[in-house]
């Protein structure tokens, strides 16, 4: 194994530099609702849209919904169509959750979409992750979880003891003791004790479209005797791990989920785990949030 120096901060910028793997989104087709612009397609999935034209319009400017669908709920009708039969065609891979849509993280809600859709249209999601905190008398420790290997996304891989997408509707607090509930059997009286510590997010090209993710960290202090358990096929188990030993894994190894890595990094830094001083530091932290 290599030498782990901790005021090496390289080892931690490569994670960063995977998620923000796109420099520029001025190859695809900007996607609108109304004056809003909420995502970006490609040109295969524009051509797609053509055959949609009562709902989908073309302009100088890209791509709009047709602007007679004003209300959230008429837009979502007409997204619901186009993406069951873009899907149909191979264009996306339907998960049956629907998200809200949006421009940025904190504006209105345009309308909703199938979670599956969103990379391919370019439209930001956004999700919880939660840092489970124990401290023990020998320091300080987190609780991980090992990814199911029949997940879709990252299957096998280490994960925080919570995470998941905002449902439609939900905010990231509801969703944080749902998700919290689902995943590692962690009752309401404690995940509601989660504290919000800031967000990380990432501009992504993958195999799906361009993933603009939004994620709302939490710092949860779970108590020496609590043990997070699977609820559901989300997680094979929880493991807990010093903090120092996490640090070496995400430096030196790649077993950690992508977006997870960077989560971790926040955490890293705000809690002095990793040299968080100088002009290095400032650029990991501010390659920690990428969409507006």
């Amino acid at each position: 194994m290599d030498a782990f120096n901790p005021q090496d901060l390289s080892r931690f910028e490569r994670h960063v530099a995977a998620c923000n793997n796109i420099s520029s989104p001025g190859h695809l087709i900007g996607f609108r609702i109304g004056e809003e612009q909420v995502g970006w397609i490609g040109l295969e999935l524009a051509r797609a849209l053509a055959f949609y034209p009562r709902d989908f319009h073309f302009d100088a400017r890209g791509v709009a919904m047709a602007s007679r669908l004003r209300a959230p709920g008429s837009r979502s009708e007409a997204l619901a169509v186009a993406v069951k039969g873009l899907a149909g065609r191979g264009h996306m891979t339907l998960r049956q959750e629907a998200f809200d849509v949006r421009a940025t993280p904190d504006g209105p809600v345009l309308a909703q979409m199938d979670r599956g859709a969103m990379p391919a249209f370019g439209i930001i999601s956004q999700g919880v992750h939660v840092n489970g905190i124990v401290r023990r008398p020998d320091g300080l420790h987190l609780w991980v979880g090992w990814r199911s290997p029949h997940k879709a996304v990252s299957p096998g891989q280490l994960d925080n003891v919570v995470g998941g997408g905002i449902p439609a509707g939900l905010s990231p607090g509801e969703t944080l003791v749902k998700e919290a509930a689902e995943e590692a059997s962690i009752p309401p009286e404690i995940s509601g004790q989660a504290r919000p510590v800031g967000r990380v997010s990432y501009v992504m090209a993958s195999p799906e479209g361009l993933r603009r993710d939004v994620l709302h960290c939490y710092d949860l202090e779970l108590p020496q005797d609590f043990v997070p358990r699977p609820h559901d096929d989300e997680v094979e188990r929880f493991e807990l791990w010093p903090a120092a030993r996490l640090v070496e894994e995400v430096a030196l190894r790649d077993r950690v989920k992508f977006n997870v890595n960077l989560v971790l990094i926040d955490f890293f830094l705000r809690h002095g785990l990793i040299d968080a001083r100088g002009p290095e530091a400032e650029a990991l932290r501010a390659g920690l949030d990428q969409v507006a």
